[in-house]
C-alpha cells in the first residue's frame, strides 16, 4: 500500500533507508548526441551507506511536493521523494526500498506513484541523480525508461567520495 506521507506517519521517512553492496561502477559514453554506458565489475565489492535525511516539514504542509510511504502492513518499507525542479521536470530527490524488501516490485510502484503525481501536477517528466556506483539503481532506472542526460564527474570532488561521478537521469513524458 503507497500513502503519502502525513503528519501521522513522519515518522516513517527514513525507514526504508539501508545500504548497499558497491559490485561495481557504470561508465558513461556521449557519442553523436546519445549516451550510452557499460559496466565495470570490481573484484572488491564494499559497502555503502547513504546518510538519514532531515525530515522537511513542507513535504508534509505544502501541495507541489510529496513524500509517498510504501507500506507492508504496518511496516513502512519504501519511500519516494518529489518536487518540482526549474526545469520543468518533477525532482526524484530520492527513492529507498529496504534490503530485505528489494527486487519485489517495490520500487516500481513507487515510481509509477510518481509518475502519475508528475503527470497530474502538468510536469514535462521526471529526473534525478545518482552516483556511478549505484549499479543496480542505474540498471533499475534504465529498466524504468529513464535515460542518462548528463554525467558531472565534480559534483562529489570535495567529499570522500570524490572518485565518483554524478549521473542524471531523465524520464520525458
Amino acid at each position: 500500500m503507497i500513502v503519502k506521507m502525513t503528519h501521522s506517519n513522519i515518522n516513517d521517512f527514513n525507514k526504508p533507508n539501508e545500504g548497499f553492496i558497491v559490485i561495481g561502477r557504470i561508465i558513461p559514453k556521449y557519442v553523436d548526441d546519445n549516451w550510452t554506458y557499460t559496466e565495470e565489475i570490481f573484484s572488491e565489492p564494499y559497502f555503502k551507506q547513504y546518510e538519514n535525511d532531515e525530515i522537511d516539514i513542507s513535504y508534509v504542509e505544502e501541495d507541489g511536493k510529496a513524500v509517498f510511504l510504501y507500506y507492508d502492513e504496518n511496516h513502512c518499507v519504501g519511500q519516494i521523494r518529489i518536487c518540482p525542479n526549474w526545469n520543468g521536470y518533477a525532482l526524484i530527490e530520492d527513492i529507498a526500498v529496504a534490503k530485505e524488501w528489494r527486487q519485489k516490485g517495490i520500487g516500481s510502484a513507487l515510481m509509477e506513484k510518481a509518475v502519475d503525481w508528475a503527470k497530474q501536477n502538468k510536469f514535462i517528466g521526471l529526473m534525478l541523480e545518482t552516483q556511478d556506483v549505484n549499479v543496480s539503481a542505474c540498471r533499475f532506472y534504465a529498466k524504468n525508461s529513464f535515460i542518462i542526460g548528463a554525467v558531472d564527474n565534480m559534483l562529489y570532488s570535495n567529499f570522500p567520495t570524490a572518485n565518483e561521478k554524478a549521473i542524471f537521469w531523465y524520464y520525458k513524458f
